[in-house]
């Protein structure tokens, strides 16, 4: 179907498999109910996800993982191959440059960020070390390519050259008489190029800590220098938008190219050093040939600034990732031996990055309850109220919603805190919601009303996790600054702070009797707290690696953990000796939960497998096999049949504890984040997902119902009449030509109608969120959206 033109053609119902749709005009099609798979389309898919300006991206040494540094104060880690999600770091100020270390492949990333310069661990998300710069913002930081030191280029004029291991300044280096915008690293670690606003590129000799060389002839700021891959060019990009490849030797101009009509924000040389590629404010990536010095390629498509380009180092191929505002695009795709442009890449950085969404799903019927749409960025928290009529949600855009569960009605919005919610706990009666927040506060707030009742102060850090004691008395919070905090809720006043942690709390979790708290870290330990005489009982070690996650069992007397280490380990509550190891996971045990009875455990894992062990016997009773990645979360429902999972294959299952098969594929959950709760009377299952909505499902119901009971049946009826009264598609422009010749086809759904079905490529990556990306209508998104506004 290679540029095949069906524009306003009604593919309804259609099933298509094996075939490439580059180039299609489906410009108002309709897609209603289609069945598309295995489809092969040569394009780059945009990524949404940062909520400011992107300013640097970069890829891991071995290919496998991109980073991504934005004014919305967050670090983003990406699966290259999936495009997934692996790690999110947020800080407090803009990330102006990032860089991984070239020695550990992909498991270290520097990053710059204010005054401030952070080391990051990425398998454990947690900072390895920090440097403060005590002269004036940092703009540009870079490992040497032996890892033992760190260069920085900052706005007071200067470089600095900082010792990795002991976080010491080795050297200032000064000569420019303006800011510095970019510093980069010859491969061999011996010169160092800097770039400035004065307009000009020096090279420094890094042994000897002096100037080597002075380049002259850009007419404004540069922005952007970079090696190439045998160090013996230097190409420059700059505000007279013109690029300049300089002969490091001879330390002269070799070649200037023009073609930007804008600003060069950014170059990069391939990893043969035959390309280079810059990016520019005229929203274009060019792609240079460096030997001719002739532009090869334009590629024309963004609706921004181009910021930052780089290039993967992988074996037989490499991609080119450019960023523009607010937008990570896979671009191009080359073949090392052919050396040929093959096109854009569409296996590359796929699935939106942190979309809004909570699904509940009907245990019974697999089928959803209701969808709900309120928060404008993503779901972080969810929690039931105990008799399961109200649902709240914390979100990254500081807000929390309350929601009829019945109905899908949004009851109250609670506005107070300054950053990201990141956990929510009813009481025990309900009448009052805890939240825990980035901005170091818990707030509590009146369910009835919605009026914040009181802010709590004291932590140094983000708070993690909340929960209230049985008896709804006691507010416990865990946080990144290492410590637990007990609140009194009648008296308002702090009963105590609990030091004992060396890192960061991940979870805490009263006992049924209200008199013990158990705590766990990423210091490896789970500890026991006397919620009477607010000392430690027991600190409980033996895992070695952090502890995610901690839970016990309904009669009080056995704890469980899971950790990094792969193992699951069951602690008696009351001696805090340990009493049995499970081991059966091959990698990160991510969720424990005990069934009801507390005869049962299940665990959940990063090997994408669930294990239900049996508590008294530790022994595995059998190992559940289905996802296709990893397991995130598992929940026991409060009768004890059925077992949901929720992992990073996007999918939900429901599990048949007693037969122990699986009653249950829930493919509808697109990007599901967590699973915690089942409702209590085991009708409803919930799910927090990246799609901007919540979900609720009915049990005795097997379809999906709005926020009105009176769902019309032709909901292409409904859509039909109000694309009409609303003249949604009058703004859109259409290639309404017969034949269309064109080097790199690009598909066109503008307008086109889309109703459920599934639009799939042939690696299992759903594609219709690049078909909303180039305005199609997803009809069922928008009922829901318009029902709930209305």
């Amino acid at each position: 179907l290679l540029g095949a033109d069906l524009m306003a053609c009604d593919l309804s119902g259609s099933e298509f498999e094996n075939v490439i749709i580059s180039g299609m005009n489906l410009n108002q099609a309709k897609l209603l109910n289609c069945r598309w798979r295995n489809l092969d389309i040569n394009e780059g898919i945009k990524l949404n996800g940062h909520v400011d300006r992107v300013n640097s991206v970069c890829f891991s040494p071995n290919g496998n993982l991109l980073a991504s540094g934005s004014d919305d104060n967050s670090i983003c880690l990406r699966d290259v191959k999936t495009g997934k999600i692996k790690c999110l770091v947020q800080l407090e100020k803009k990330v102006k440059s990032i860089n991984f270390s070239p020695k550990t492949k992909g498991v270290t990333l520097v990053s710059c960020s204010d005054q401030i310069v952070h080391i990051w661990n990425l398998i454990t998300g947690k900072q390895i070390s920090k440097i403060i710069v005590n002269f004036q913002v940092v703009n540009t930081v870079i490992f040497s390519p032996d890892d033992t030191t760190l260069a920085t280029g900052s706005e007071d004029k200067s470089i600095s050259l900082w010792d990795v291991k002991t976080r010491q300044q080795k050297a200032k280096l000064g000569g420019h008489s303006n800011r510095i915008t970019s510093v980069c690293f010859s491969p061999d670690g011996t010169t160092l190029a800097s770039g400035s606003s004065d307009n000009s590129i020096r090279l420094w000799d890094v042994k000897t800590e002096k100037q080597k060389a002075q380049l002259d002839g850009h007419k404004s700021q540069v922005t952007s220098v970079s090696f190439s891959p045998d160090g013996t060019l230097l190409a420059s990009g700059s505000y007279d938008y013109s690029i300049r490849i300089w002969d490091v030797q001879t330390e002269q101009q070799k070649v200037q190219l023009y073609g930007h009509t804008g600003y060069v924000q950014t170059v990069c040389f391939s990893p043969d050093g035959k390309t280079l590629a810059s990016g520019s404010c005229d929203t274009t990536i060019r792609l240079w040939d460096v030997k001719q010095g002739q532009q090869k390629g334009k590629l024309d498509g963004h609706s921004n600034y181009v910021t930052s380009v780089c290039f993967s180092l992988t074996v037989l191929y490499y991609h080119l990732v450019v960023m523009i505002n607010l937008s990570v695009y896979g671009i191009l795709y080359l073949d090392n031996k052919k050396g040929n442009l093959m096109g854009i890449i569409t296996q590359f950085l796929h699935s939106v990055f942190l979309l809004m969404s909570i699904c509940l799903w009907d245990v019974k019927t697999s089928q959803l309850k209701i969808k709900l749409y309120g928060h404008t960025y993503s779901v972080m928290s969810i929690c039931f109220s105990l008799d399961g009529t109200t649902l709240a949600t914390g979100s990254v855009d500081k807000s929390i919603r309350l929601w009829d569960v019945k109905t899908g009605k949004s009851q109250a919005k609670l506005v107070g805190h300054t950053s990201t919610v990141y956990s929510v706990y009813f009481s025990p009666n309900g009448t009052s919601l805890a939240s825990g927040s980035q901005d170091y506060t818990i707030c509590l707030w009146d369910v009835k009303t919605g009026q914040q009742k009181a802010k709590l102060y004291g932590h140094k850090s983000c708070v993690q996790s909340v929960c209230f004691s049985p008896d709804g008395t006691i507010l416990a919070f865990g946080s990144y600054d290492n410590s637990i905090r007990l609140w009194n809720v009648k008296t308002g006043l702090y009963k105590a702070k609990l030091y004992g942690h060396s890192s960061c709390v991940n979870s805490v979790y009263f006992s049924p009797d209200g008199t013990t708290i158990a705590s766990g870290s990423d210091d490896k330990s789970v500890r026991l707290w006397d919620i009477k005489t607010l000392q430690q009982k027991a600190k409980l070690d033996g895992h070695s690696y952090s502890v995610k996650s901690v839970c016990i069992s309904p009669n009080g007397t056995t704890l469980a953990s899971g950790s990094g280490d792969n193992s699951i380990r069951l602690w008696d509550v009351k001696t805090g000796q340990q009493k049995g190891k499970l081991d059966g996971h091959s990698s990160i045990v991510t969720s424990v939960c005990f069934s009801p009875d507390g005869i049962t455990l299940a665990s959940g894992s990063a090997d994408k497998s669930i294990n239900l062990w049996d508590v008294q016997t530790e022994q595995q009773k059998v190992k559940l096999d289905g996802h296709s990645n990893s397991v995130k979360s598992v929940c026991i429902s409060p009768n004890g049949t059925t077992l949901a999972s929720v992992s990073h294959d996007n999918s939900i299952r429901l599990w048949d504890i007693k037969t122990l098969q699986q009653k249950a594929k829930l493919v509808d959950q697109s990007n599901c984040d967590s699973l915690k709760t089942i409702s209590t009377d085991g009708a409803t299952l919930r799910s927090c997902s990246e799609d901007y909505s919540i979900r609720l499902s009915d049990v005795k119901k097997a379809k999906e119902i709005l926020p009105q009971d009176n769902l019309q049946k032709d909901l292409l009826s409904q859509f039909q009449m109000q694309l009409q009264s609303y003249s949604l598609l009058q703004y859109s422009n259409f290639d309404r030509t017969i034949l269309r010749i064109c080097q790199n086809p690009i598909l066109e759904v503008k307008g086109a109608l889309i109703l459920k079905g599934e639009f799939v490529n042939y690696q299992r990556i759903d594609l219709l969120q690049l078909f909303q990306s180039k305005g199609s209508f997803d009809l069922g998104r928008q009922n829901a959206q318009q029902k709930q506004y209305h």
